[in-house]
């Protein structure tokens, strides 16, 4: 006579879910289409780093619906390191959706890139928060004339002041500037940053 692992458990009259017996359910992921489309853009390329690729095929998978052991088998990774991502997407997610809600696209590539880096390392704390840095790539965004400088372009010594006269930072050198925009996929400092038409 077979045994059939039963469901729930009556207590009282309510009845209380029993843990699935294939372990605790995998966070669910869901994605816009402009962040999947994203996301697979950064898969096809081959000039990002492979660890950035890994870390958005894991998230395309788990928004599909695989589970984090056949997403780490797939990959040939550990499960832990499924689920670490899987969980660093999710808890992003609500901020990524009110980023994309603002309709710029520029902003919403550089905070994926953010949230698919590697987490800060133990020592000092970081000094900017991921909205300065959105706020910063924003304002990267627009047109300088608009902000009543006199440049047809950014430079990071411009854009450091701005960020600072705006209250998004309470000071930035523009080498940070310069990092953090060469590392969100802008050109480097030394040409013009973001030309206007």
């Amino acid at each position: 006579m077979g045994y059939t692992i039963p469901t729930s458990t009556p207590v009282g009259r309510e009845e209380v879910p029993m843990p699935s017996p294939r372990g605790p359910q995998a966070v669910s992921i869901q994605l816009t289409d402009q962040q999947r489309a994203i996301l697979e853009e950064i898969v096809r390329c081959r000039n990002r780093p492979q660890y950035e690729v890994m870390r958005a095929s894991i998230i395309l998978q788990a928004a599909a619906g695989a589970r984090n052991q056949l997403i780490a088998d797939n990959m040939q990774i550990d499960a832990q390191t499924v689920r670490l991502w899987r969980h660093r997407w999710a808890h992003a997610a609500a901020q990524l959706t009110d980023i994309e809600a603002a309709g710029d696209e520029k902003v919403v590539r550089a905070f994926i890139g953010t949230v698919l880096a590697d987490a800060p390392r133990s020592g000092r704390p970081g000094t900017f928060t991921p909205e300065q840095l959105c706020h910063l790539i924003a304002v990267a965004c627009e047109s300088p004339e608009a902000s009543g400088r006199p440049v047809s372009h950014w430079t990071p010594r411009e854009l450091a002041e701005e960020v600072i006269k705006r209250g998004i930072v309470d000071r930035i050198s523009t080498r940070s500037v310069g990092r953090f925009l060469k590392r969100s996929g802008f050109k480097a400092a030394s040409v013009p940053l973001l030309a206007q038409p």
